[in-house]
C-alpha cells in the first residue's frame, strides 16, 4: 500500500451534546492521500493514557453507562451532569478523535518521505484511536529496528513528561523532586530517571503493596498517604532529600498543600531563628494530572515562599525549543526497552474499547491496569 491511494479508516470518536449525553462510537473516515511531506501510518498500538480519559469520556457519570450498536459498530452511552457541562462548554456537539500517541508501520508517504515506507515508527498529535493516520514525517520518530509498535507506543507522553518534570526541576534551580501516584507506568520510569542521573526523588503512592513495588525497582524515599504517620515521614525524606519542587498527579483534595506544609516543616528544621513569614526559600508544586477533579485544598501552613501551579507536556517542549525537545527524545529512543519501557495489562480492538466491562476496568485508572488499543487488531 506504498502508493498515494485515499484509505478507508474506521475511527473511534467521542461526543458530548448539549444536553449531556456522552456518545462513543466508530466512525468509518477516507484518509486522503498524503502530500509530499507527509505519511500515512497504519497503526498498531495507541495506549490509554490518563490524559486520553478526559476526552474520551468527557466527565460523564460511568455509572450510567450504557451499551448499544451491534458487535462490529458498537455505541456506549452515558449521562453528563449538567453541573460539568460548562467546562466541557468548546466541545459540546462536536464528535472529535482520541488518543495522543501511538506507533505503527508507514505505509504510505508522499515524495518527499518515501525513505519512511515500511518503517516502524511513533507518533504524537491526536486523533491515534483509529486503523490509519496521516501526519507529517517530521512528526514522526522512527523506532529502532526490532521494535514494535507495542514497544514504541508510550514513548511520548509519559516518557517525555517525566523527562520533562527532572528538565523542570534543573531550570528552576532545585535539587531534587517529589513526585505523587507514583506507582504508575510513568512513575516507575522517574525513579529509573532519578537512579541513572543521581537525582533524590521523594516518592508518594496510595498503599503499601505500590511502596513495595517501587523499592524492588530502587526507589529510596517512598512515603504510603495512606499510613497514619504520612506527614512525618514525608518530612523525614524532605529534609534528608531536600526536595523542594513537586509534580502531583492527583490534582484534587490537600496533597498539594501537604506537599508544601511539609516542605516548610522540612526546611524549618535547619533554621536558624525564628520569621513569622516562613523559609525564603521557594517551595513549588506543579499539578499536572487530575485524578481527583475536584478543587485543589490549600491549608496554608507553609509560610509565603510558595506556588501552586499547572504544568502541561506540550507547553513544556514548546517553552524549551526543539533542540532540548530533539535531546529528550533520542534520550526516550535508547531507552526504549529499559528506562522508559511501559507495561500493559490488555490490549484491545477498536471494539473491545467500547465495551463496559473494559471502560470500567481503564477507566480506573488504576495502578498495573494501563490497557493498549490496537485498531487493526484481528485484521490483515
Amino acid at each position: 500500500m506504498a502508493n498515494a491511494d485515499a484509505i478507508s479508516s474506521l475511527e473511534l470518536r467521542s461526543l458530548v451534546t448539549s444536553t449531556g449525553r456522552l456518545e462513543l462510537s466508530l466512525q468509518r473516515v477516507t484518509v486522503a492521500p498524503p502530500a509530499p511531506a507527509e505519511v500515512v501510518v497504519r497503526i498498531e498500538a495507541s495506549p490509554i493514557n490518563p490524559s486520553d480519559l478526559g476526552l474520551l469520556l468527557g466527565s460523564a457519570d460511568m455509572a450510567t453507562i450504557a451499551a448499544g450498536g451491534s458487535p462490529d459498530a458498537p455505541t456506549l452511552t452515558a449521562t453528563v451532569p449538567a453541573d460539568r457541562l460548562a467546562g466541557l462548554a468548546r466541545r459540546l456537539d462536536q464528535s472529535m478523535p482520541v488518543g495522543n500517541e501511538g506507533a505503527g508501520v508507514v505505509v504510505a508517504a508522499g515524495s518527499e518521505a518515501q525513505a519512511l515506507v515500511g518503517k516502524t515508527v511513533a507518533m504524537f498529535g491526536g486523533a491515534m484511536y483509529t486503523q490509519y493516520r496521516k501526519i507529517a514525517a517530521a512528526d514522526c520518530l522512527v523506532l529502532p529496528d526490532g521494535t514494535s509498535p507495542a514497544d514504541g507506543a508510550s514513548c511520548f507522553v509519559n516518557p517525555l513528561t517525566a523527562l520533562g518534570m527532572v528538565e523542570t526541576m534543573r531550570r528552576e534551580g532545585h535539587t531534587a523532586l517529589v513526585h505523587t501516584a507514583a506507582a504508575s507506568n510513568l512513575g516507575q520510569m522517574l525513579v529509573r530517571i532519578c537512579l541513572e542521573d543521581g537525582i533524590a526523588l521523594v516518592n508518594i503512592v496510595r498503599s503499601a503493596e505500590q511502596a513495595q513495588l517501587l523499592r524492588d525497582i530502587g526507589a529510596r524515599w517512598v512515603c504510603d498517604s495512606t499510613a497514619p504517620t504520612f506527614a512525618d515521614d514525608l518530612t523525614d525524606a524532605l529534609a534528608e532529600t531536600g526536595a523542594t519542587i513537586g509534580f502531583d498527579a492527583i490534582g484534587g483534595g490537600r496533597l498539594a498543600g501537604t506537599i508544601l506544609n511539609c516542605m516548610e516543616a522540612a526546611l524549618s528544621r535547619n533554621a536558624t531563628g525564628y520569621s513569622r513569614y516562613g523559609s525564603p526559600i521557594r517551595k513549588q508544586v506543579y499539578v499536572y494530572g487530575s485524578l481527583d477533579t475536584g478543587p485543589v485544598e490549600i491549608v496554608r501552613n507553609a509560610g509565603m515562599a510558595w506556588s501552586v501551579g499547572g504544568w502541561l507536556l506540550p507547553w513544556f517542549l514548546e517553552k524549551v525549543g526543539p533542540e532540548t525537545g530533539a535531546r529528550l527524545r533520542r534520550r526516550v529512543v535508547d531507552g526504549l526497552k529499559t528506562t522508559f519501557a511501559s507495561r500493559y495489562s490488555a490490549e484491545i480492538s477498536l471494539a473491545e474499547a467500547l465495551r463496559p466491562e473494559n471502560v470500567a476496568a481503564y477507566g480506573k485508572r488504576a495502578t498495573g491496569a494501563k490497557y493498549l488499543i490496537n485498531p487493526n487488531k484481528g485484521l490483515t
